[in-house]
């Protein structure tokens, strides 16, 4: 990716056009966060409901401050500790969001990407006085979210308009979309599982993960969502003609097509999407997946699983 590119796409994002570009979890769909118009371009690409809120990406921690009211001391904590890096942080919202990204909340989600070409870009908005940029995957709403610039074209390219991006970069290297913590709370709260478990949170922050506030919207959390166009099952038998996601040590019975065979649970979550994106354009009627434990961002893989298999 070039220097040149990443400018280009800088001066996009400030003239009200949309920019897809790379992070470590999957492919964003980006807007400039303070302008309607543009955030309200997202919402029809993707086919997005109004009311669904959207995760808007800063630079570095001292951004933060010119969107939310205040950053509690355990939010801030997590933030140093993993930013940059795959978490969003539920903070309450300053006027500078608009509802548009909010869904009318109170609150923001705000992250710190760690992909080198995703900081590239929002340091480069940030020279033509951006504050933040709305992005959520860079797919049609409730599909399977994009890891690879390839699947963005292939998703949206017919719905882009002349003067919008798309960034090339090298496939997300964790795979699945960030973890959400809800931070407006007196302790934090994990509203969607990702690769920063709950564990890590808690070692963070020092405090026991609190419960979460049960009518807070946010990314992710509807009961049917990444899902291809074939059905997904979980933990079955899989029969000939059936797509097969499973660890390496699952065999692969006769007539089944392999889709991926992951060694670890990070590989898996490396290859879900790309796996399941393989079973539509092999024009397979049904997956099967085995999910790779209960530990670590397994847990993840599981909660993207059962919705798309919803």
């Amino acid at each position: 990716m070039t220097t040149l590119a990443v400018r280009d796409a800088g001066r996009a994002l400030a003239e009200g056009h949309l920019v897809a570009f790379p992070t470590e979890t999957v492919f964003g769909l980006g807007a400039d966060a303070t302008n309607p118009a543009a955030v309200a371009r997202i919402f029809a690409v993707k086919g997005r409901p109004s009311d669904h809120p959207l995760i808007v990406h800063v630079s570095a921690l001292e951004r933060v401050g010119e969107l939310v009211d205040h950053v509690p001391p355990y939010a801030e904590a997590l933030a140093r500790e993993y930013w940059p890096g795959p978490v969003t942080l539920i903070l309450q919202r300053s006027s500078t969001v608009p509802d548009a990204v909010t869904g009318g909340q109170s609150s923001v989600g705000v992250r710190v990407p760690s992909h080198p070409i995703a900081l590239d870009l929002l340091r480069e908005f940030d020279k033509h006085g951006g504050r933040g940029v709305a992005a959520p995957s860079a797919n049609r709403f409730g599909r399977v979210s994009p890891t690879s610039a390839d699947a963005v074209r292939d998703e949206l390219g017919g719905l882009l308009g002349p003067d919008d991006v798309v960034l090339d970069g090298s496939p997300s290297a964790v795979g699945i979309e960030s973890t959400i913590v809800d931070c407006t709370g007196p302790a934090p709260a994990i509203l969607r599982p990702g690769a920063i478990t709950a564990a890590m949170v808690e070692a963070a922050t020092g405090l026991t993960l609190g419960e979460p506030a049960s009518m807070m919207r946010v990314s992710g959390s509807l009961p049917s969502h990444y899902a291809p166009e074939a059905r997904v099952v979980l933990d079955e038998k899989p029969r000939a003609g059936d797509g097969l996601i499973a660890l390496r040590h699952h065999e692969t019975p006769p007539g089944v097509v392999r889709l991926a065979e992951p060694a670890t649970a990070e590989e898996y979550a490396r290859q879900l999407y790309a796996a399941l994106r393989a079973a539509d354009d092999r024009g397979l009627v049904r997956v099967v997946a085995f999910t790779p434990g209960e530990q670590g961002i397994a847990v993840a893989i599981r909660d993207r699983l059962e919705r798309a298999a919803h």
